[in-house]
């Protein structure tokens, strides 16, 4: 398990100091996660340990929406005077994002 963990966690530290390095627009942790998809595709297969471990993770990954709930409660007073606005962007975000995976995943799969 410490073995898979350090390799997750470098992974991560490698997305960050890659991105603080090129200032890419994009989170550390997804260039860690993309690394550690295209080392996996690479080798064809995933360790029974590095499994293991992400699930593991996987498991307890709820766990983690703790400190959010408690910074909606925390500030619940911002919620209410902006509900409507910030329920409307989520809905908006949220199918924006959706068509645009579609339309991403539809124009990949035209290539291949």
């Amino acid at each position: 398990m410490i073995n898979a963990l350090v390799v997750l966690l470098g992974l991560q530290l490698m997305g960050e100091v890659v991105v603080n390095i090129t200032h890419l627009p994009i989170p550390g942790p997804v260039l860690g996660g993309g690394a550690l998809a295209a080392f996996l595709v690479v080798r064809g297969r995933v360790g029974a340990e590095l499994s293991s471990t992400a699930h593991v993770i996987l498991r307890n990954l709820s766990l983690l929406f703790v400190p959010a709930a408690v910074g909606v409660i925390e500030y619940r007073d911002v919620f209410v005077a902006y509900g409507l606005p910030l329920v409307v962007t989520i809905l908006l975000s949220t199918m924006m994002s959706m068509a645009a995976a579609a339309l991403v995943f539809r124009w990949v799969r035209g290539r291949a």
